[in-house]
């Protein structure tokens, strides 16, 4: 499943039916077929050097073609700048202050993750 000319590789943890319905939006969108997505709920391996399978699960990760790995709000922000319906949103995140901002918001919203999950998983049952 791995894409060697992806322009980003993005690590989601597809046992969480919240992430899998937000990187089922992403892989439908034009311009995703840049983006390779691999659910590390499922990977015993093609993990980069210095990303933990326990880390994939626990965080957003993005791996950037030269290999840098970005996480949480910049790894949406560079999702974002692949995907040209969603370019309007890396420019406002881009902004001065913007990113750290939404890194806030991702940072709370990590512990509600798993009952926001549950519940969504339970509406879409």
């Amino acid at each position: 499943m791995s894409q060697p000319d992806a322009a980003l590789t993005v690590y989601y943890d597809g046992a969480c039916p919240l992430c899998r319905a937000e990187i089922g939006h992403y892989s439908g969108q034009e311009g995703a077929g840049a983006i390779c997505f691999l659910d590390a709920s499922k990977l015993t391996s093609d993990l980069p050097d210095g990303l933990t399978r326990e880390q994939a699960l626990a965080r957003f990760h993005v791996r950037l073609r030269d290999g840098r790995l970005a996480s949480g709000a910049a790894g949406f922000v560079e999702i974002w700048k692949t995907l040209p319906r969603w370019r309007w949103a890396a420019r406002l995140a881009s902004l001065p202050g913007v990113t750290p901002l939404l890194e806030c918001a991702y940072r709370l919203f990590l512990p509600l993750r798993p009952t926001l999950s549950k519940a969504f998983g339970k509406l879409r049952s």
